[in-house]
């Protein structure tokens, strides 16, 4: 009997249930797809944000040494020292190289041109290395993509150079042209366009910065583009105060340190930090975009469960005389209640699986249109939502639901409940 009256109740109040069930649909679709994103969207916005530039800076162990006596400064007043080119392919064989986007190393160097003191800036364009038996390409192509040039960018083998824009108007330079640093004529390849100092600056290969130094595999700084993880508590611990165990996981999580670490072991003798504007920001922007989502998910939520303890209200309404004559024929609240919550855990089920799918459909489409490739939905969301689904339709039904028991039999037979 009782499932007979749960079947009667679908069957002669379709359209009620349809409402609910569309409620309960919309809401658990938009919480689907929400969540997924949110599980999966660390790595995918880190990918975006890396074409914001490099996060970590490696310079020479030596520059980061403070010499000083009762607070005179020591250090002399030179170049510093110079990591060596040699080993920067020793990247690719780090535990996250993986997670290694990029990097390019640089080499500042003082020259006249006609009379005028400026910097030539040697770097990777776009330069091909060998690590073992991988072969990569990396270079401010990669790691400063705000970068623009009007012309051809050089080849790293070539002596082709680049000129800031502000430097070539008062050159007046054009590509194509030719520049002479020294006794040696450089084709000027392109107009180099970086809203930055380097807008004033010559941009050539290394090896001509190399040259120019007299320090033939010199490097005097190096930006890499790595793609990290939000910093959580673990991530600002002081490696040196840790355990073992605490330190395989740290170590093995890519936070902007622990990468920051490997590299220091990489390349020896050197010091690499965290940009820190550009590492802070990329944390700050995942945290806020998640919260984004969770905000969003709480509205389609309580949106879903208001429509649901709408249509449960009207539909508990119109059945007030059936519930009357249940309470007639001697029916307890237990069991009133127990018929509308099997009706209200049946439609969540259904608009719980219906509304999966079509959160897994949103998703991927999120997923292709922002991040260009594709969301991954792991299977045991399936019975999370699901709970979910239940929950809000329990929510939205309870106040309706318990309205009903409190129906007079008498009142409700004759219609005035």
């Amino acid at each position: 009997m009782f499932l007979r009256l749960v079947y009667e109740s679908f069957r002669r109040q379709k359209r009620r249930k349809a409402l609910a069930g569309v409620a309960i649909t919309l809401g658990v679709a938009v919480a689907t797809a929400m969540v997924a994103i949110a599980t999966d969207v660390g790595d995918k916005m880190s990918r975006e944000l890396r074409s914001y530039g490099a996060n970590l800076l490696v310079t020479p162990q030596d520059d980061t040494l403070d010499l000083q006596i009762g607070g005179v400064d020591l250090k002399p007043p030179s170049d510093g020292t110079y990591l060596n080119e040699a080993d920067l392919p020793r990247i690719r064989g780090t535990f996250w190289h993986h997670n290694i986007a990029g990097f390019s190393p640089m080499l500042p160097v003082n020259i006249d041109v006609q009379g005028r003191h400026l910097t030539l800036l040697g770097t990777y364009f776009s330069k091909k290395l060998t690590f073992g038996k991988e072969d990569f390409v990396t270079g401010v192509r990669i790691t400063h993509p705000w970068w623009k040039v009007q012309g051809t960018w050089p080849d790293d083998a070539s002596q082709d150079v680049v000129i800031g824009e502000s430097l070539a108007a008062k050159f007046d330079l054009k590509p194509g042209e030719e520049i002479h640093i020294g006794s040696q004529a450089h084709r000027i390849s392109g107009i180099l366009s970086s809203g930055g100092a380097e807008d004033s600056q010559i941009v050539a290969p290394l090896s001509i910065a190399q040259q120019i130094l007299g320090k033939p595999g010199a490097v005097r700084r190096l930006y890499v583009s790595a793609l990290t993880k939000p910093e959580d508590a673990l991530a600002r611990r002081d490696p040196k105060t840790m355990n073992a165990e605490l330190f395989d996981r740290w170590y093995c999580s890519p936070y902007v340190q622990s990468i920051a670490y490997q590299l220091q072991e990489a390349i020896p003798h050197s010091h690499a930090e965290q940009i820190r504007q550009v590492a802070q920001n990329e944390g700050t922007v995942l945290s806020r975009i998640k919260g984004l989502m969770l905000l969003v998910t709480l509205a389609a939520l309580l949106a879903s469960a208001l429509a649901v303890s709408a249509a449960m209200a009207t539909a508990i309404f119109e059945r007030r005389a059936e519930v009357g004559l249940m309470k007639a024929l001697g029916a307890g609240n237990a069991s009133v209640a127990a018929l509308f919550f099997v009706e209200g855990t049946l439609l969540a089920l259904i608009g719980g699986f219906v509304g999966f799918a079509g959160g897994a459909v949103l998703a991927r489409e999120i997923g292709h249109s922002i991040f260009g490739s594709q969301i991954t939905i792991d299977p045991v969301l399936l019975p999370v939502i699901l709970a979910l689904a239940v929950m809000v339709t329990f929510t939205g039904s309870a106040l309706a639901i318990r309205r009903a028991v409190k129906f007079d039999p008498v009142y409700a037979l004759r219609g005035e409940g």
